[in-house]
């Protein structure tokens, strides 16, 4: 007899995360019938693979190759047996109540993907994850994409063939537009799917998180251009114009002041950038409910536009070099 369901969980050097992991999938799902936990390991050098064999899981070694997400879910998925299939990333903890609710909507032939919203485990640990506990949340009900922990039909994935593995970052908005262009819908839930350990405390970790999506922006907008599901064209563009803008005013301010001798260029510069922030910060109040997370918020929705930028740029350079860019890591893990 088949399992009721398969959950395949991806990671790279997670340690105790991986065990955290697990045991939220053993607690959420005790109430199932045979569920298959299968993990699939990106060339870990920890304990991982101890780890994952310990709390029952089946062990899949992902062979030596290009570090990718999209490799490891489809070797999980593959070797799957279920036909709904739960993935996770191994920084994650799965909320008790996802799969009870999610599981049944599959009863929807047309549905192929069931997906919740992930919010940070630690949103206070850092100002970084406070803003990007933010910037998880997503529009409730049916939508273009999902996230990388999502509920799927195994037979809408044979359908497409699974994920891209060609892609470095985006891979789910991109399989998610493969399946609109075959008819499936894809619907988010108004409640949480998994608790995410970011795990960001440092500048750099920011910047690489960024230039990862960046990379994302521009792979995925290309790939999906002259089909009937384009994705992310107009952030692409919305990003370039937002961060040339912002660079145009610092510059230009920094010119003038230069020119004329004078700091009134450069404060007039700093005023509309406050009053830019001040908007976005009252536009996605209700994202937090707190004026100060949402000034915070208001901040990092403008400062990421340039390292988001930037990943586009770097990715026009390596395509026109004919080159791929390697997995973009921004924590110790390696599951995102």
């Amino acid at each position: 007899m088949k399992p009721s369901l398969s959950v395949v969980i991806i990671g790279r050097n997670e340690g105790a995360r991986l065990s955290r992991c697990l045991g939220s999938v053993r607690a959420a799902t005790a109430t199932l019938r045979d569920v298959e936990i299968l993990y699939v390991d990106s060339q870990s050098t920890d304990d991982s693979v101890e780890r994952a064999r310990a709390f029952g899981a089946r062990v899949l070694p992902l062979p030596a190759g290009p570090l990718a997400a999209a490799r490891g879910r489809n070797a999980g998925w593959r070797a799957a047996s279920a036909a709904a299939v739960l993935f996770l990333d191994g920084d994650t903890v799965l909320a008790p109540d996802f799969v009870g609710r999610a599981l049944p909507l599959l009863q929807d032939d047309r549905l192929a993907v069931v997906c919740g919203q992930r919010r940070e485990l630690h949103p206070r640990a850092s100002l970084y994850q406070l803003v990007l506990d933010l910037d998880w949340i997503g529009p409730v009900g049916d939508t273009e994409a999902c996230g990388g922990d999502a509920l799927i039909r195994r037979t809408a994935l044979e359908e497409v063939l699974g994920y891209d593995e060609a892609l470095i970052a985006g891979e789910e908005p991109e399989l998610c537009a493969r399946l609109r262009q075959r008819g499936y819908r894809i619907h988010r839930l108004d409640t949480v799917i998994t608790w995410h350990d970011l795990a960001m405390t440092r500048w750099r970790q920011y910047w690489s998180r960024a230039v990862r999506t960046g990379h994302a922006y521009a792979e995925v907008s290309a790939r999906l251009r002259h089909t009937s599901t384009p994705l992310w064209r107009a952030e692409a563009r919305r990003n370039a114009m937002h961060a040339l803008g912002l660079v145009g005013v610092v510059v230009g301010a920094a010119l003038l002041s230069g020119v004329a001798g004078t700091v009134v260029p450069v404060a007039a510069a700093a005023g509309l950038l406050g009053a830019l922030v001040l908007r976005t910060a009252r536009r996605w109040r209700r994202k937090s409910g707190d004026a100060s997370t949402s000034l915070i918020y208001g901040l990092h929705s403008h400062l990421q536009q340039l390292p988001i930028f930037w990943g586009q740029l770097t990715y026009w350079s390596h395509r026109l070099r004919g080159r791929r860019r390697p997995l973009i890591e921004y924590h110790g893990g390696g599951s995102r």
